[in-house]
């Protein structure tokens, strides 16, 4: 009898060391992927410097080629969180990784701008990977350490650093001509023929080191019943936070290089080096916003970050030299970065078990705003002839929300000192 309990507690408390171990492997894995997607998602703001040029593009054929892989990343970001809290992380990840990589690959061999509008739409795939890997992570981790957990899981937003600086050099590695009689390409195609092979190394790794066992929160629910929180106009309001933090984040980190190169006249590696510059504490710094937000609370950290950021956007469109124009996208990305883990911990609190879904939307948003900056900093631009008019676009999305958000907390400090009030006179009578 002892000889079996002691035999059939062997494999019972293997069992539980695998399932303590898969948190951590999923989180490792899917930031790893997420870091190598997002790369891929923002490469048009490195590739298309010198596709401008091989191809004479106008300020809106270029705005829009950066763009568009943003708007695919975003508006297919909520069927992607249900499918993912449906049949698992594991599988949808993996899949992902591997259908991107095609398109991806594709641009390399792209010969007209139609083609390469086309071929960024299917890129930006890659964008969706968020809603993936927010509900994946989710569901593995207990709410008190969500929040540190989805920002380890958002750093890998600086994948778009990557691109800043390795794809400048890759651009000039090859010569245009390419190698191995045209297999392996030169110039700029060189970028996306060496991200679609990532891609697929990355997607083999992913599959095996993550266990195939995964939790399904939205398993055997209607759609219904998974889409009823988008009904909350509070998940909407997350939505627009999520603008200022990631959307922002988004088009200043597809804008920013051609920015450096056009108003300070530096060239296009040193260009990638500043901008990753901002786009380092944007990523890294979101596990601190997650820890923050767990100790904390969402509301005080967002609000910190928004008011920093207005006052940094106020300085910004003012016009400054190129040492304090870094210093201050420095402390906007520090900022961004914050805030983008603590918009998550408000979902990750009101939603519990509808991350995916409810992450997915306001992933949505917050892409769509991502999709629409560049366009409107590009209108600003002739609009006024002034580079320095994109802050202002800047400056009125931030400012809004503050606002928003002073609303809605002014609105429920006033009704809870009505409760108390209320419950003070029923007990005094």
């Amino acid at each position: 009898m002892s000889a079996r309990s002691s035999g059939s507690a062997e494999p019972l408390a293997a069992r539980s060391g695998q399932e303590e171990n898969v948190p951590t492997r999923v989180l490792v894995m899917s930031t790893l992927g997420f870091c190598i997607f997002f790369a891929v998602w923002v490469m048009f703001a490195i590739v298309a410097i010198p596709v401008r040029a091989e191809f004479d593009l106008s300020e809106g054929q270029f705005a829009l080629l950066v763009a568009i892989p943003i708007l695919t990343g975003s508006i297919l970001r909520v069927p992607f969180g249900i499918l993912t809290d449906r049949v698992g992380g594991r599988l949808v990840f993996t899949l992902l990784l591997l259908v991107t990589a095609i398109p991806t690959y594709l641009v390399s061999r792209a010969s007209g701008y139609t083609q390469l509008v086309v071929l960024a739409f299917f890129v930006g795939l890659a964008g969706v990977s968020f809603a993936v890997g927010i509900a994946w992570v989710s569901v593995w981790y207990p709410p008190e350490r969500q929040g540190f957990a989805l920002g380890v899981f958002g750093a890998g937003n600086v994948g778009a650093s990557i691109t800043k600086l390795v794809a400048p050099t890759l651009v000039t590695l090859v010569g245009v001509g390419g190698l191995a009689g045209g297999f392996i390409p030169g110039g700029w195609r060189l970028v996306p023929f060496v991200y679609s092979i990532v891609l697929v190394i990355t997607a083999v790794a992913v599959w095996t080191i993550v266990p195939g066992h995964d939790r399904k929160p939205a398993h055997g629910r209607t759609f219904r019943e998974i889409n009823r929180p988008l009904r909350d106009l509070r998940v909407w309001r997350f939505g627009l936070y999520y603008i200022v933090v990631f959307g922002a984040y988004v088009g200043m980190a597809l804008w920013l290089p051609k920015y450096y190169v056009d108003v300070y006249g530096i060239d296009l590696r040193t260009a990638g080096f500043l901008t990753a510059l901002f786009i380092f504490p944007a990523s890294l710094l979101r596990p601190l916003g997650g820890y923050l937000s767990d100790r904390l609370g969402p509301r005080p950290v967002t609000y910190t970050a928004f008011i920093v950021m207005c006052l940094a956007f106020v300085w910004l469109s003012l016009g400054v030299g190129i040492g304090l124009f870094t210093v201050l996208v420095i402390v906007v990305g520090s900022m961004m970065g914050i805030g983008k883990a603590s918009v998550y911990k408000y979902v990750a609190n009101y939603y519990p078990r509808d991350v995916g879904v409810v992450g997915g939307l306001v992933g949505a948003v917050g892409g769509l705003g991502g999709f629409v900056l560049p366009l409107l900093f590009a209108w600003a631009k002739v609009k006024t002839g002034d580079p320095e008019s994109m802050f202002l676009v800047l400056l009125v999305s931030a400012l809004f929300s503050l606002i928003c958000l002073h609303i809605v907390v002014v609105k429920m400090l006033r009704d809870e000192r009505r409760r108390v009030n209320t419950i003070n006179t029923k007990g005094a009578i």
